[in-house]
């Protein structure tokens, strides 16, 4: 049994003439630096799980990306994150939502699924939860970066109001490895400008994560609500498991339940058999795969040629 190992780092307006290339040149990096470390681990006889947790937290540390530093600010200024994972094994999951001093969203999420009863915590009480479990803890304004600081005042001086035309910056992670188990990993700094507690569709379970060796694994990134609403990531592997529907089938017909929903993102997803898919109906997309045959793929825009 062969693996393969899927990635995105968000999507939205991201065009060759709009990108800087020094930008895409350290996205790019980022999404090779995160399917080594995931990789690795497949290459090795590791699990899934291991695998999409340990790419995840690549991207979280890296700036380039909406999740962990880096992450957008809320109204008021600060960062809250969410995370969730999912083992396709026995649908065990774990998520986080609102964290503010948690260095790593997808560790938290992964300790709630193993060491909680609970699957989703949020907000002071998770990060509570999180340093019970030892985990690091850094300052909020540790993830906070100029660029987002700008990307708020953008939006601010706009009347406060969401901007589709941008990058969602959401990442996650898909895999299934040697034995054919499928897990899926996601985490999101949210929306720029988000208010009342939001939370998107990244920690919902069935919604922007899920994984059922049944089906396959997913991860979303995109306007969450429209997602949440589709219940996407649930509703593409049931197309799968009751309507026989072919991965890439299944995800696109998501896609375009979601944009009926009026909404906007991308889709990427693995099934037990090794096969994977990826899709959006935004101009790009960061996203990567690799493969036990030593494929290796990272692209942007809608070329799937791109390296």
């Amino acid at each position: 049994m062969t693996w393969t190992l899927m990635i995105h780092g968000g999507c939205g307006a991201m065009r060759p003439a709009s990108l800087p290339a020094e930008t895409e040149e350290k996205s790019r990096a980022g999404l090779h630096a995160a399917l080594d470390a995931g990789e690795k681990i497949l290459a090795e006889g590791g699990s899934a799980l291991d695998a999409v947790e340990a790419a995840a937290r690549v991207l979280e540390d890296d700036p380039c990306f909406n999740a962990g530093r880096g992450s957008v600010l809320t109204v008021d200024g600060h960062v809250e994150l969410d995370a969730a994972i999912m083992d396709g094994r026995d649908r065990s999951a774990g998520a986080v939502a609102g964290l503010r001093t948690t260095r790593s969203p997808i560790r938290a999420a992964r300790a709630a699924m193993e060491h909680s009863p609970h699957v989703l915590l949020t907000y002071d009480q998770a990060d509570v939860f999180a340093r019970e479990q030892g985990l690091d803890q850094v300052a909020n304004d540790h993830f906070v970066t100029a660029e987002r600081k700008a990307q708020l005042d953008a939006v601010m001086a706009a009347g406060g109001k969401f901007d589709a035309d941008i990058k969602y910056g959401t990442i996650g992670a898909v895999a299934v490895d040697s034995s054919g188990h499928v897990a899926a990993a996601t985490s999101t700094g949210g929306l720029t400008a988000k208010r009342w507690g939001r939370i998107g569709d990244s920690p919902l379970i069935g919604a922007g994560t899920y994984a059922d060796d049944r089906a396959c694994a997913v991860s979303a990134t995109g306007f969450g609500e429209a997602f949440i609403r589709a219940v996407a990531g649930h509703q593409l592997a049931m197309r799968m498991q009751l309507l026989g529907e072919s991965l890439q089938a299944a995800l696109d017909a998501v896609l375009a339940d979601v944009g009926a929903l009026g909404g906007t993102g991308g889709l990427i997803a693995v099934a037990p058999s090794g096969e994977a898919a990826w899709g959006f109906t935004t101009p790009g997309m960061y996203r990567a795969v690799a493969r036990a045959e030593g494929e290796r793929q990272v692209a942007v825009y809608e070329e799937t040629s791109e390296r």
